[in-house]
């Protein structure tokens, strides 16, 4: 007999001595099996048994973590070809006789297990086999339906025996379900929770069988077929399956009967309902006629408006707009989810480099932004990010009220507001005195010892920057601009702009609009 042909086996058992004991009863080869794999307990099993795909599984009672009655009860539900041996001991009755329940082959007392009595049970097994469609047979069904599923998934038009179909989906109809596993479930707990769904499925409902698909690392398919008089049975036991497990999100199509339709409805309904499930996590159940029938219209965030009003110091209004802004956004619900994390992550930037330009002490922030980031990058869903951007902006509001962050000079302040709201005019260092009440030879040598350039270097600067702006963004001549940012003489202002920017206005538009 060819290794090809050999009958595979896994064994489980808590005690490592008893399964080299088991390994080295009989000359396994020569009898026609091969040990595959060997477990500790019920859910290191089920990983090795969706790995190998064994025939029989030879297990103990009683283990940690997952005990040999509930591993036989999963394993027989999803995998019903296989064999299952159980080895127990004396006191342990009443659990091998809820195992023969869910259809073990045999049973074999630990005190009595030898050569002859282990090979005697196999033998059984194998037997068993012979009487029912064999695995290998069933696997190929399977393993065909799931490339035909793939190629549907991907696009491809798939002619397919209709009658193999038949034999995996013996019911008129069919719903896909979608599930995504939120948070950082280990692999054993996520394998946990689709086997115990599809457990409770095969038994609550009478006339169903499933078949599983994966997606991605996180988010897993299953094919619910059934037949049609328990629609609504199969649709209210997946809502109590979701209302159940808040770590994990569930999406449903609408009820199908044409098999070829899974790529189209997988692509054009249950993908979306997947992602959309992001900004829906209060519905255990994500289906079609949850989603709102119109998406609210949103225009662009005022990057602009919201940086000077934060310039200015206006940060309770431009706070206010952006938190308007983010409850508009977050109803928003076809906007990618990379799109709508990466503006709550550009917005944390631009504010922290806002308050550092600003001289404000942002250092506690800067060593916090990576967290938020992180945060952002790993939230499961739009609330999750939501608050992320609110912890920042109450650091931001701690920040600029604490005391380093007070300015010394409420006046200076107010100069330089003054200035920023009135510089396209022709205010001189005497208006200015004038309106704040001030000597201008005093206000001369306090703006000096206040800031670091003198008055007119800095209305220069304030100037000169604008038109910096009005040069990229507006099709006035130069002329004209020079008269929009306060400058009744050309040529000065062509001199001014040329000292601060190392070039000429007519260079600086044509160096920065090229293409």
């Amino acid at each position: 007999m060819t290794t090809k042909e050999l009958c595979k086996i896994i064994i489980v058992d808590d005690e490592i001595l008893i399964r080299k004991g088991i390994k080295h009863y009989i000359d396994w080869e020569q009898e026609g099996f091969q040990i595959v794999g060997e477990a500790s307990n019920g859910m290191e099993a089920l990983e090795i048994i969706e790995r190998t795909h064994p025939k029989i599984v030879i297990t103990d009672i009683v283990m940690p973590v997952m005990d040999g009655e509930e591993l036989t009860r999963i394993v027989k539900s999803k995998y019903p070809d296989i064999e299952i041996i159980i080895l127990s001991s004396f006191g342990e009755f009443d659990y091998v006789r809820s195992t023969f329940q869910s259809g073990v082959v045999d049973y074999i007392l630990k005190p009595k297990l030898d050569a002859s009595t282990l090979l005697d049970a196999l033998k059984k097994a194998v037997d068993k086999m012979s009487t029912t469609h064999s695995n290998e047979t069933k696997e190929q069904d399977r393993m065909s339906v799931n490339l035909v599923i793939d190629k549907l998934i991907s696009g491809f038009e798939v002619d397919y025996d209709a009658e193999l179909l038949s034999r995996v989906f013996p019911y008129d109809c069919f719903y896909l379900l979608g599930v995504v596993f939120n948070g950082h479930l280990p692999r054993g707990e996520l394998l946990q929770i689709q086997n115990h769904f599809e457990n409770q499925y095969l038994s609550t409902i009478s006339q169903a069988t499933h078949f599983s698909i994966t997606l991605d690392k996180n988010k897993t398919g299953i094919i619910l077929n059934v037949n049609k008089e328990q629609s609504k049975e199969t649709i209210d036991f997946v809502k109590m399956i979701a209302e159940t497990n808040k770590d994990v999100g569930f999406v449903l199509s609408e009820r199908f009967t044409d098999f070829s339709q899974v790529g189209l409805i997988y692509n054009e309904k249950v993908s979306k309902l997947l992602q959309y499930q992001f900004y829906f996590p209060n519905i255990p159940l994500l289906r079609e006629q949850d989603l709102p029938r119109e998406v609210p219209n949103i225009e662009a965030f005022k990057m602009d408006w919201f940086t000077s009003e934060c310039k200015r110091s206006r940060f309770h209004e431009a706070f206010s707009y952006l938190q308007e802004y983010v409850s508009v956004f977050s109803k928003c619900y076809t906007t990618d989810i990379f799109e709508f994390k990466s503006f709550f992550e550009n917005i944390i930037f631009h504010i922290t480099v806002i308050l550092n330009n600003m001289e404000y002490d942002v250092t506690e922030i800067k060593n916090a932004k990576y967290e938020y980031f992180r945060a952002i990058n790993e939230a499961h869903s739009f609330n999750e990010t939501v608050e992320q951007l609110n912890k920042f902006i109450e650091q931001v509001n701690k920040c600029l009220h604490s005391e380093k962050n007070q300015p010394s000079n409420l006046n200076m302040k107010r100069i330089l507001q003054y200035i920023e709201d009135h510089y396209a005019e022709q205010i001189s260092l005497a208006d200015v005195a004038d309106h704040f009440h001030f000597n201008s030879s005093y206000l001369s040598n306090y703006f000096s010892t206040h800031n670091k350039e003198g008055f007119i270097e800095y209305l220069n600067k304030v100037r000169i920057e604008k038109a910096s702006q009005l040069l990229l963004k507006h099709s006035a001549s130069i002329s004209e601009i020079s008269g929009m940012v306060g400058y009744s003489d050309h040529s000065y202002f062509c001199k001014v702009f040329k000292k601060m920017n190392g070039m000429s206005p007519s260079k600086f538009r044509r160096k920065h609009t090229v293409g």
